[in-house]
């Protein structure tokens, strides 16, 4: 065993001993882990990080803003502005397309694999 190591287990020990883990949040229920069985292994800590973080991935973003523009567009009554927020969407459905294909995921099945996800029950 490293210095480093030894020193970390001998404050763990102490901390023990003193009672500064006895009040922590969550202390005695079930650790909810989450499914990272999709997410690559080498990109799992940098994952947890950014969602940890609050910050998504640009396909989640654009998925996001896609979804966004679809409900605004449903409510707009002029037909200038929503002639110019159809050709945004358009654009976002493009670029969100392309980097589905880059990452080696055509939109399609990610759509339908999602649908399948949800109608058994699962979390996508």
């Amino acid at each position: 065993m490293d210095v480093v190591a030894m020193i970390a287990e001998n404050k763990i020990r102490e901390a023990m001993e003193n009672g500064e883990f006895e009040n922590l949040p969550g202390k005695g229920k079930p650790l909810h882990l989450e499914d990272l069985s999709a997410v690559p292994e080498e990109l799992r800590a940098s994952y947890l990080v950014l969602k940890n973080a609050g910050v998504l991935p640009p396909e989640l973003e654009l998925h996001k803003e896609i979804m966004s523009l679809k409900k605004l567009i449903n409510f707009c009554y002029c037909e200038e502005e929503k002639e110019e927020m159809t050709r945004k969407l358009n654009e976002k459905i493009l670029r969100f397309n392309l980097l589905m294909e880059r990452r080696g995921m055509n939109a399609a099945v990610s759509y339908y694999k999602d649908r399948i996800y949800r109608k058994l029950g699962g979390r996508v």
